[in-house]
């Protein structure tokens, strides 16, 4: 099978019908006529076999995540997700593997209303790239530098699972379905695409958690301290993190909040809104809804603090880094 034919039996059928879609699929570029007035957000992400996943996915555990991991990143924009391209590096031509792959990826991305406009296949180690675009009407965006000082810092859903996931280890005295749910949130996180865009016009700066809380925060810190010229920091209660009843029985509270702290994969949402905006901000998280939890404030100390139960605990952010 060559590309031309992967790409028409398996992957032609993964658009919305969008009408802002001119050309999709099928000659050199596409061609997207977005609404007047409103800017593009683009983001690229890629998962490697052996960096990004292992054997433990499925063809549609990858193509749920891939899909999520773009999408989130629009979220924390404010975006409305639209389009995305596929760039898709394969060992062999499997057609059970692409069957599966790409049912999955159809269904994900008709699910938030996305066409895919195009893309690239080619033969080598498995990995798989998604840029995705969405639109939002022009100085809108959320963005990592607008945090003030006096700011709350909130964040969405629950953090930490999908680094217990990981742990193995630690996980063997569980029952079957608490694994299989801590897995999920791993295997198959949820973007926050509806908050993003309830809270676009409330939230002073906002990312999505992907390298772990202390490490994104700190990019918000570092961001909004070159764009308002002061040096920013925070403080964050470690004991407010939203943390699940699973990772308690395992870790224990202290320890199952400092997971959630440094622990990656979430793709939740950490934004940080004026006092006044918090009400209106809990409502709007109600009506998508999607729990949202005050865990600290932005400060003027110019670093991250870390506390728990009043208790100042000796912490440095990080996150993870490919080239460390």
């Amino acid at each position: 099978m060559n590309e031309f034919d992967l790409i028409q039996q398996f992957f032609s059928h993964a658009n919305s019908n969008r009408t802002d879609v001119a050309l999709g699929i099928g000659d050199d570029c596409a061609l997207l006529q977005p609404k007047s007035g409103n800017q593009i957000a683009v983001t690229t992400d890629t998962m490697v076999d052996g960096i990004h996943f292992d054997s433990r996915l499925s063809p549609a555990d990858l193509a749920h995540k891939l899909v999520a991991v773009n999408l989130s990143d629009l979220a924390a924009m404010g975006a409305e997700p639209c389009w995305v391209s596929l760039a898709l590096t394969l060992p062999t031509s499997d057609s059970n593997w692409l069957t599966e792959f790409g049912a999955m990826l159809a269904e994900r991305l008709q699910h938030y209303g996305v066409s895919l406009i195009g893309g690239d296949t080619t033969r080598g180690p498995l990995t798989l790239s998604l840029t995705a675009q969405g639109q939002l009407p022009a100085g809108t965006a959320m963005i990592r530098g607008g945090a003030k000082p006096g700011d709350l810092i909130l964040v969405s859903g629950s953090l930490g699972d999908a680094a217990l996931a990981l742990q193995q280890d630690k996980l063997v005295a569980l029952p079957a379905a608490s694994i299989a749910s801590l897995e999920q949130r791993l295997f198959r996180p949820t973007p926050r695409v509806e908050l993003g865009l309830a809270i676009r016009a409330l939230a002073n700066a906002c990312i999505d958690i992907s390298d772990g809380l202390s490490a994104d925060l700190n990019h918000i810190l570092a961001r909004s301290s070159a764009a308002s010229g002061e040096l920013l920091g925070a403080v964050i209660d470690a004991d407010k993190l939203p943390v699940s009843a699973t990772a308690v029985t395992v870790l224990g509270a202290k320890r199952a909040a400092l997971n959630g702290l440094k622990g990656g994969d979430d793709y939740e949402l950490c934004f940080t809104v004026s006092p006044d905006s918090l009400q209106p901000v809990l409502a709007a998280a109600e009506q998508c809804n999607t729990r949202v939890s005050v865990i600290g404030e932005i400060n003027q100390t110019g670093q991250l603090a870390v506390q728990y139960q009043q208790q100042q605990l000796d912490w440095q952010a990080q996150g993870y880094l490919h080239f460390s």
